[in-house]
């Protein structure tokens, strides 16, 4: 599936600007291949610059990195439910509770990228188990109807968005 094969109906502006930063590519290419990059990435950032937030009240660079995986999870969770045909509308979460849940734990750089790892590999098994059929199949989330292809971009996407905040503002 590549994402010129998806359609986009209002109000979906916020979620296709995920998808408008990758471009013309294909879904299982760029999940693994941001397999392959991001880890650099990660190992890139200096330990110093993990606590460092650009302003006041913005996330911390580490913040952000979780708030990856944390998304990640949650959009793959609907994929499932939707390529499964679970027409079960979903509501939203509250991506500043789940960053706010992080400060309890420690985090590393080698937990950060374990973490990473762990959940990108189980995004991969889940969309190479679909179809073209299955990338199809739709469901509402957050007020939003989706397709799980959809869902699969916006994982890619959004990775992009904020790697490309932590490159900009806090590096």
């Amino acid at each position: 599936m590549n994402t010129s094969d998806l359609e986009f109906k209002p109000p979906f502006p916020f979620y296709k600007s995920y998808i408008d930063l990758l471009g013309a590519v294909e879904l299982m290419d760029t999940l693994n291949r941001q397999l392959a990059n991001f880890p650099k990435f990660l190992d890139s950032i200096p330990e110093d610059k993990l606590g460092h937030a650009y302003a006041t009240g913005k996330w911390t660079t580490l913040q952000a990195l979780v708030h990856i995986t944390d998304s990640e999870r949650v959009f793959q969770y609907r994929a499932l439910r939707f390529a499964r045909g679970d027409k079960t509308p979903l509501p939203g979460f509250d991506q500043d509770l789940f960053v706010a849940g992080t400060v309890s734990q420690v985090w590393t750089k080698q937990s950060l990228l374990q973490e990473y790892l762990a959940v990108r590999h189980a995004t991969i098994t889940l969309f190479n188990s679909l179809d073209n059929n299955s990338l199809k199949l739709t469901g509402t989330a957050s007020g939003l109807e989706w397709s799980v292809a959809k869902l699969g971009f916006v994982i890619c996407g959004h990775q992009r968005h904020h790697r490309n905040i932590i490159r900009e503002h806090y590096l």
